[in-house]
């Protein structure tokens, strides 16, 4: 059996890493790269930390713009591609481009599709993640569900065949990697901050990184009462030095390149509170029993904001965020949302069954 695996983004690397070492021993498992994100500082080193094998395809050269371009040029890259290698099964994970481009390449040369991370919902159709979350999982034939809430939501849009409830990978990976992190990483030291004092702060949405953003994050930044260690995407220190605040910035916060998956976890599970507009970093906070801030009105891991570990605070929103701040605590329950940390392997046993449940 031939499994080909698409990623594109830090998250995926990551989801991928446990994914691909379950499939491995059953099945021919090849994975391809996208480029979505091709800096090294979010590419290679998730690679070289997860012990991923080197990408066997890699689309280089992504055009820069919007949505639809760097999809186009995806799909248009993959359709060769997956046509000549004609796996069994093609896996997409998440909600990124990659995501869409993978699923809808593989659906329209009739190849058979998985998606991990099936049934997420913000309900907000203005973000575009939300839109390809929902276009994939109408694609595909087998729906790899994080949660109960996911199950909800395919059967609340009618989708009840193929639907697998597994747990979530980033529960693997933490479970994995978490260990090899506290000990190995001596990112507190060079940051000078100390367990429990200090804030970890990632933005790099569309929303909260164009030119008339930039005051409002700075006003985030600055509201934050204690030392804040904030590893910047490549579009938001772009945005930043564009509006010429990133002097600004430095003295707000420690600004550092974008962290690996060691390092990031390390730093994030010694923190006092995470904010975020991240998906995956909410869930990843909660999983590090770390309190978040999401800067966004809407969350997909909505499990996290009913158990509390988690508020919203609409977008760049220095008075909510203050707000957000002065309330915070830990909870006293940090129920296991997310399964047991073995969802790499009831994917293997589903992807690799003799026969695959498809509707």
């Amino acid at each position: 059996m031939k499994v080909v695996s698409i990623v594109g983004n830090r998250p995926q690397f990551v989801k991928a890493a446990p994914v691909a070492a379950a499939i491995a021993s059953r099945a021919r498992h090849l994975l391809v790269h996208t480029g979505q994100h091709y800096d090294d500082g979010l590419s290679q080193i998730f690679f070289d930390e997860l012990g991923l094998p080197p990408p066997d395809h890699r689309i280089d050269g992504l055009p820069e713009g919007g949505h639809a371009r760097q999809t186009a040029a995806m799909m248009t890259a993959l359709e060769p591609l997956l046509v000549t290698e004609a796996p069994d099964l093609t896996v997409v994970y998440g909600d990124t481009n990659s995501t869409l481009a993978g699923a809808l390449t593989a659906a329209k040369a009739g190849l058979r599709l998985a998606h991990v991370e099936a049934g997420l919902r913000s309900f907000d159709r203005s973000m575009p993640e939300e839109l390809n979350r929902v276009v994939t999982d109408v694609l595909c034939d087998v729906r790899l569900c994080p949660s109960e809430t996911a199950v909800a939501n395919l059967a609340g849009e009618g989708i009840q065949e193929g639907v697998h409830l597994v747990g979530d990978v980033m529960v693997d990976a933490a479970r994995i990697f978490g260990p090899v992190a506290a000990s190995h990483s001596d990112v507190l030291e060079r940051f000078g901050v100390t367990s429990d004092g200090y804030a970890v702060v990632t933005v790099h949405r569309q929303a909260n990184t164009e030119p008339a953003a930039m005051p409002r994050l700075l006003e985030v930044l600055e509201a934050i009462p204690m030392p804040a260690v904030f590893p910047l995407h490549p579009r938001t220190a772009a945005a930043l030095r564009a509006a010429g605040l990133d002097g600004r910035a430095a003295t707000a916060a420690i600004l550092t390149s974008p962290l690996g998956y060691l390092d990031f976890t390390a730093l994030l599970a010694a923190a006092a509170v995470c904010l975020t507009d991240s998906g995956g970093v909410q869930k990843e906070a909660y999983l590090q029993r770390v309190p978040c801030i999401t800067l966004r009105d809407t969350s997909e891991w909505v499990e996290t904001v009913d158990a509390g570990w988690n508020q919203l605070a609409g977008g760049l929103d220095a008075g909510r965020v203050a707000g957000a701040l002065a309330a915070l605590e830990r909870p006293a329950e940090h129920p296991p949302l997310y399964g047991d940390g073995h969802a790499a392997e009831r994917i293997a046993d589903i992807l690799c069954a003799d026969s695959i449940p498809v509707p």
